[in-house]
């Protein structure tokens, strides 16, 4: 996925930065909990096509943001 691209979108949801997992192909966004698919390399920012975090998953993530 493009970096740049990262650096302008947002979580539809709250409007906050997202963060890559290249491993699972997803953008994530630890203010809504939230990760959303990124599909042969298009990011599908739908909120009904995001699947929740776990609590490890949020725990990890929000830590890498500080």
């Amino acid at each position: 996925m493009d970096k740049h691209l990262l650096t302008i979108l947002v979580c539809p949801v709250t409007k906050t930065p997202l963060q890559i997992d290249n491993e699972k192909e997803e953008l994530v966004s630890t203010a809504a909990k939230l990760a959303y698919p990124v599909r042969d390399g298009i990011p599908v920012m739908l909120e009904d096509e995001a699947r929740a975090l776990s609590q490890d998953e949020f725990e990890f993530w929000h830590s890498k943001k500080a």
